[in-house]
């Protein structure tokens, strides 16, 4: 790789460490192709991305984002799951871990807040964003639905009494 190629490389990674949100760092050790390619077949599923870079360039495109407090992390082979939601990233590469030993959880970031492993699992089981939109717009139509009941019963009682009354004096004149 010639400066040119390398000069690149920084540039895009730190566009990535710039647009992403969330930034998991991973320990690899050992995987098959088939198991990597199996990898980052789920985090694009996911809406996230998987990329393996050296160290140095990755320590390089650090520089002038908010995940520059990584740069620890960054030792032996390591790769970094990256997504603009903040759970898709850590969702997958979370659930791949615990299949596969081979990849392990180093660290990450959510913005310019450092996480460590329990943290970077802690996230992994919140629940998506747009899960999260979901409960909220079932929780705003539920007060709506509740009231509309309310409102409506009493206007049902009234007609079963209604009702009643008729069905009593069609009894009454049937006998």
């Amino acid at each position: 790789m010639n400066r040119s190629e390398k000069a690149e490389s920084i540039s895009e990674l730190n566009q990535i460490f710039k647009d992403a949100s969330l930034m998991v760092v991973t320990r690899q050790s050992g995987l098959t192709v088939q198991e990597v390619t199996d990898l980052r077949r789920k985090v694009r599923a996911a809406g996230a991305s998987y990329k393996v870079a050296k160290n140095r360039l990755m320590l390089r495109a650090l520089e002038g984002t908010s995940f520059t407090a990584l740069g620890s992390l960054f030792k032996g082979p390591t790769a970094i799951a990256y997504s603009k939601d903040p759970v898709a990233a850590a969702k997958v590469i979370s659930a791949f871990a615990k299949d596969n030993e081979k990849l392990t959880i180093v660290g990450g970031a959510l913005g310019e807040n450092t996480l460590d492993v329990a943290g970077v699992q802690a996230l992994a089981t919140l629940p998506s964003l747009d899960a999260l939109r979901g409960k909220i717009i079932g929780l705003i139509q539920a007060p709506a639905t509740k009231i509309a009941g309310v409102l409506a019963a009493p206007a049902g009682q009234v007609a079963r009494v209604f009702s009643a009354y008729g069905a009593k004096e069609d009894g009454a004149k049937a006998a």
